[in-house]
């Protein structure tokens, strides 16, 4: 069995690995973390895992954490960071679902995070958390940064045509929407439920913090040169991400068959038939990526649809330890999204 830690336990995406990881087969959840509800048994604070996790939330130990093969870190960005050298020198693994290790630069993690950073000597050799382009890496790394979510979305669906040169990666558009439970579990007045219902509106324009690591992941995929221009949205809904993507062909292709071959042995990617429109009710609470590609002359068009809490965050994070310890990287993972 996999002894598990996490850290920040109570959040969205803390309770979302508790979910998918209280019935995977080689897993034992051992610590969970949460400053706010320490001492509190996890079930109290989400009746819903009452009778599948009977561990209690306690405060921050880094030795108790020392004691497991793996740390997931469900955490506030810098805070990962701060705990990482510790962790890896008593031998656990550490998969990082904020974005302490996602940026290479530390100047321009700096940047864009308004911090110095805690540790960089490990930015080089943590490794990107998407399978889907580093599989081998992963299953021998001992830290991972796993992606944020609008950049899972995005990646997977730009990478066939960046990979096989077909676009202007000078011409890249990224339109998407997102979920409340992307903004975190903690109060704000613009994320209460008045503010939100009925509504719809665009946020972070030129200044999201994804947008960086989108653009370093692509420039990193060969294309180089890469100009996005990402724009995310906020939505009435509670999870799931949309992302309409746009771009200029530089040659002609079979965008379909392109698609279909370069996805075909990814168990969590989907290509739907030609003509499709994926939507985020059929990935909700599961691992997948949805997607469909169109072309008109010049222009091609690609829709791609995640839940943001599971492949794009705890669902990958899983995936990415199974990858880590040589399991297969479905497990624990298999269970179809919700309908309804």
């Amino acid at each position: 069995m996999i002894k598990v830690g996490i850290v920040g336990g109570s959040g969205f995406t803390g309770v979302e690995l508790l979910r998918l990881l209280c019935h995977h087969p080689q897993a034992e959840l051992s610590v969970i973390t949460s400053r706010s509800e320490a001492g509190q048994p996890v079930s109290s604070v989400f009746p819903s895992l009452a009778g599948r996790v009977d561990v209690a939330f306690s405060d921050v130990d880094v030795r108790a954490l020392a004691t497991c093969d793996v740390v997931f870190f469900a955490t506030p960005n810098g805070v990962a960071m701060q705990q990482v050298p510790t962790l890896l020198d008593a031998g656990a693994r550490v998969i990082d679902l904020a974005a302490d290790f996602r940026l290479r630069d530390p100047a321009v993690w700096e940047r864009w995070y308004g911090m110095p950073h805690a540790c960089p000597q490990f930015l080089e050799e943590a490794v990107y958390g998407l399978p889907e382009i580093n599989r081998d890496r992963i299953a021998s790394a001992r830290l991972i940064a796993n992606p944020g979510c609008y950049p899972t979305a995005v990646t997977l669906g730009f990478l066939p045509l960046v990979e096989a040169g077909l676009v202007d990666p000078a011409d890249l558009v990224a339109d998407c929407k997102s979920g409340v439970s992307g903004a975190g579990r903690h109060v704000r007045a613009d994320l209460a439920f008045c503010e939100v219902n009925e509504n719809f509106r665009a946020y972070n324009v030129f200044a999201h913090r994804h947008q960086p690591e989108i653009t370093q992941t692509l420039n990193g995929m060969g294309a180089g040169g890469v100009d996005l221009t990402f724009v995310p949205h906020l939505v009435p809904m509670n999870r799931g991400i949309h992302v309409t993507l746009y771009s200029r062909l530089t040659q002609a292709a079979d965008l379909q068959a392109v698609y279909e071959a370069r996805y075909r042995n990814e168990p969590f990617v989907r290509v739907l038939p030609a003509g499709g429109h994926p939507q985020t009710g059929a990935v909700r609470a599961g691992n997948d990526c949805v997607m469909a590609v169109h072309g008109e002359g010049r222009r091609v068009v690609v829709l791609s649809v995640i839940d943001n809490l599971v492949k794009g965050a705890a669902g990958q994070a899983i995936q990415n330890m199974n990858l880590m310890f040589g399991l297969d990287e479905t497990c624990g993972l298999r269970q179809p999204a919700l309908a309804p």
